[in-house]
């Protein structure tokens, strides 16, 4: 019976870490979750079987996320400098059709708005509107009514619509733009690179305390142009990768990861760089290209 609870475990197992990666912002916090909770499903099915694997597990996988994000809410406070989400990446596909759906990643630009929700805000927010979950379901996860939850989401769609896009980008138009900017930085154009910055355009970099980082965002087109002229001007590699299903930059020296960038583009500008230089935050990084 474990063996058949094991299989149908496996085949929920990628998108539960969907789930919690979607609420925590960190992988490796996400795999923590799922990994516990199938402890939960085993002790949970002697006791009682358990009919459907995938809401149970939904459930108790987004209930296990909220409680670890709260407390994670009181490490980041003290935390050195900005605090970014764990950036989820993939070597860049040849092929633009294996690119990665929205369905099937969460952008990095959603990510750092949610983390302006409440833990439960944030969770009721992703359960419904993500993953589709009904406000009953949604309800047993954070521990209010559906009433309760429904104005927990309603009021963190008001802050996601805020904080992300205006205009839906496809990944050709989002090429284009990264692509205008790297060869604007790589060649020290200051006026190239502030014509595909938005005027609000914010640039935030992640150092965890560890590694030299801007500790507040740098604000403006004519800021974060030389500051990421200046980046470009430094030795290193650079490599084309996937983060969180669109294209951005992995910086390397000497073969050694130095941070990853993320590009949001709205219409034909850049309205956020983030740069996560975090070691720790850069463990799961595929290594580079041969």
């Amino acid at each position: 019976m474990t063996e058949q609870l094991a299989t149908a475990y496996d085949v929920e197992r990628g998108r539960l870490v969907r789930v919690a990666y979607a609420i925590l912002g960190s992988t490796a916090e996400a795999e923590d979750v799922v990994a516990e909770c199938w402890l939960r499903l085993v002790a949970a099915d002697e006791r009682d079987p358990v009919r459907d694997v995938g809401a149970w597990a939904t459930v108790t996988v987004a209930r296990a996320a909220l409680d670890t994000l709260r407390s994670a809410r009181v490490r980041r406070e003290s935390y050195v400098g900005p605090w970014l989400p764990e950036p989820r990446v993939e070597r860049a596909p040849t092929d633009p059709a294996d690119r990665a759906s929205l369905d099937d990643s969460v952008r990095y630009a959603l990510l750092v708005a949610l983390e302006q929700l409440t833990p439960a805000e944030r969770t009721a927010w992703v359960l419904h509107d993500i993953f589709e979950l009904p406000f009953a379901d949604v309800a047993d996860a954070v521990g209010r009514s559906p009433e309760a939850v429904r104005q927990l989401a309603r009021r963190a769609r008001q802050h996601v619509v805020a904080g992300t896009p205006r205009v839906r980008v496809d990944a050709s138009t989002h090429d284009r733009v990264v692509s205008a900017f790297l060869v604007a930085a790589a060649g020290g154009d200051l006026a190239g690179l502030v014509t595909l910055l938005d005027p609000s355009v914010v640039l935030t970099s992640d150092g965890g305390g560890v590694v030299n980082a801007a500790r507040r965002p740098v604000l403006g087109p004519d800021k974060v142009a030389r500051f990421m002229a200046g980046i470009a001007r430094k030795d290193g590699e650079v490599e084309l990768v996937e983060v969180n299903g669109r294209t951005g930059v992995a910086f390397r020296t000497e073969g050694r990861l130095h941070s990853v960038v993320s590009f949001t583009v709205d219409g034909a500008q850049i309205t956020r760089i983030d740069i996560v230089l975090a070691p720790d935050k850069l463990r799961g990084v595929p290594s580079a290209t041969p």
